[in-house]
């Protein structure tokens, strides 16, 4: 969830009755951060669950990923915060590490007002150093997800003792992803004292047979999103991994003919960064995000209605009311999980009567987000192929065919080249043909105006992620159990979870997903047996991506993973693997910002 889940100030309100947040309780510091966020209307469940989380009662929410559930519990659980104890007073879990930054985030723009709140996202592949770092300084609020909040409960290094207000976000997602027995432990070990809201699209025995045990008399709110778009917007999607998008968006702007387009992304950060490399590869782009001044942001804006500036990366809250009929295209580079935030974003193009692109990058853990969008917007987005090779080059040919044309219209500068040329040709004796191909190579520079085909690994690895995927049967067997998930070239660890532990194929992928980053398409035959599990996972591993996976926990035991070097039953010694923890990359890393740069160059400095 990020900030946008709110009823913005250019929507009409249902009603001029429907109360403020004012009504509902809300007050002070965090009224004024709301306010100043542009949030005018609660939505439906916001408008339901602030009074009764502020009277102190347990909540459970069932409402669709969209209709505004992050504000409806962050700004509650603001309002009642002792800022003068240091100790964890809030637990959020979030299924993925995407939706636990969001929120994260949301909270922090909800706290703006507020001295002295802390905020602290847990999540796996983040280094436990900065995490320990803000545990000994002092939180206020945690957001993560499963594993790595019972890893620090394993280890110690997060008392959750003076804990008073606890939130289970898209609860059904993490029951499915196989973190039922985490979220029960995480649970046990809170003290009884303490109000749950449970929040979940669904509502299945599982999700139910949890709010019975775990929750007082909660209040029970459902809400149904209302939410829809513009049908002169076509909403397309591609899947791709998290480290593949930059390249992918790269072949996305070489080929799409946009004239101004808006990148949105998840945090601020990003928002600077991704605009440099958009720079270095030839891009006129720009970023703004919260902390961008209002002078600097308004004159970012009208470079972008000017044609100054083709490409905006902006974040949800930076982007609130731009209104600019030039952008012809919408890049969602990381999907919201808030489906009013999507429709929001993908709102900025097909203005005043015009037709609109909006492109959405979807890890393959975000797949799920499909059905929810398709029901907020009432439309269902294409899944698009990522172009070509033989497509970056056809553009790039014709832009330089148009390059060449653009030149022969200027007679004047022409003719003193012409005599230049021509003494090249006199002194050295090389045809004029060569000589124009040789001034094409200087003014080309070191990266080839075309790529070649027969290396094009980024399109073998999309076309990969886009295939329609199978589901597989988790049917219980006395047989060892082996499940194949992905495909490609794998190899063989073992962690220490197995049928005695009642570790599933789903949790498994959960846990390792979750903690290292990787795909679905990453897993081969998982098989568990009574006492460990063997995971098949990519033969070209990112060792920092086994580190990150070390101190993963599935069902609160430690997976102490390792590569597999022997028979089935036999657990390598600890000797045995110090020296090779990982299978090593035979590929060479590619210089970023190369391979993918295009022909064009800046028109203007951004």
């Amino acid at each position: 969830m990020t900030p946008e889940d709110a009823v913005p100030t250019d929507t009409p309100e249902d009603s001029p009755a429907t109360p403020g947040f004012e009504d509902l309780g809300i007050t002070g510091a965090v009224l004024k951060a709301t306010r100043e966020l542009g949030y005018e209307t609660p939505s439906p469940i916001q408008a339901a669950t602030i009074p009764t989380l502020l009277a102190g009662r347990d909540v459970v929410g069932m409402a669709q990923t969209g209709t505004g559930k992050t504000a409806a519990f962050a700004l509650p659980v603001l309002e009642r915060l002792d800022v003068s104890q240091k100790m964890p007073q809030a637990l959020v879990l979030a299924p993925t590490r995407e939706l636990a930054l969001q929120v994260c985030e949301a909270f922090e723009s909800y706290a703006s007002k507020m001295k002295g709140v802390h905020v602290l996202p847990v999540y796996g592949g983040q280094g436990y150093g900065v995490q320990l770092s803000a545990l000994r300084r002092g939180v206020h609020v945690i957001v993560g997800t499963p594993g790595r909040i019972m890893d620090h409960l394993a280890k110690g290094t997060l008392d959750l003792s003076e804990l008073k207000y606890l939130v289970l976000d898209e609860a059904d997602e993490m029951l499915k992803m196989g973190f039922a027995e985490d979220v029960e432990q995480i649970l046990a070990q809170t003290p009884k004292e303490k109000q749950v809201a449970l929040f979940s699209a669904t509502m299945p025995p599982q999700i139910r047979r949890l709010a019975q045990q775990y929750l007082r008399d909660p209040e029970e709110i459902s809400i149904k999103s209302k939410t829809a778009t513009g049908t002169n917007i076509t909403q397309r999607y591609l899947v791709v991994s998290y480290a593949q998008k930059v390249d992918a968006l790269t072949r996305i702007l070489e080929v799409e003919n946009f004239e101004g387009m808006i990148v949105f992304v998840r945090t601020k950060n990003e928002t600077e960064t991704l605009a440099e490399k958009l720079r270095a590869r030839g891009y006129s782009a720009a970023a703004i995000n919260g902390d961008v001044a209002q002078v600097q942001r308004e004159r970012t804006v009208n470079q972008l209605k000017d044609g100054k500036l083709d490409i905006l990366v902006a974040t949800d809250v930076a982007a609130r009311g731009l209104d600019v009929e030039r952008i012809s295209h919408v890049v969602n580079f990381d999907i919201p999980t808030d489906t009013e935030s999507y429709v929001h974003r993908i709102g900025r193009t097909g203005r005043a009567g015009r037709t609109g692109d909006a492109i959405s990058f979807i890890t393959p853990r975000e797949r799920y987000l499909l059905k929810h969008i398709e029901k907020a917007t009432r439309q269902q987005p294409t899944q698009m192929q990522l172009p070509s090779t033989e497509d970056v080059n056809s553009t790039r040919l014709a832009r330089f065919d148009d390059a060449i044309t653009a030149a022969l219209a200027e007679t004047g500068r022409i003719e003193a080249f012409r005599d230049i040329v021509a003494h090249y040709v006199r002194n050295h004796d090389v045809p004029e043909g060569d000589v124009a191909a040789a001034l094409a190579v200087v003014a080309q520079g070191e990266t080839p105006l075309l790529l070649d085909p027969a290396n094009d690994s980024l399109s073998r690895s999309v076309e990969a992620e886009n295939r329609p995927r199978r589901e597989s049967s988790d049917r219980p067997s006395r047989e060892p159990r082996t499940e194949r998930r992905g495909r490609g070239d794998y190899a063989p660890y073992r962690i220490e979870v197995g049928r005695r532990h009642r570790v599933e194929p789903r949790q498994i992928v959960g846990a390792l997903a979750n903690e290292g980053g990787l795909g679905r398409d990453d897993f081969g035959v998982i098989n568990i047996r009574p006492d460990f599990s063997i995971v098949e996972l990519p033969a070209n591993l990112d060792p920092a991506v086994l580190e990150k996976l070390r101190d993963t926990r599935i069902s609160g035991r430690l997976i102490e993973i390792r590569a597999d070097r022997g028979a089935p039953g036999r657990r390598p010694r600890d000797n045995d693997d110090r020296g090779d923890r990982s299978p090593r990359s035979d590929r060479e890393p590619r210089p970023a910002d190369r391979e993918e740069r295009p022909f064009r160059k800046p028109r203007h400095k951004s």
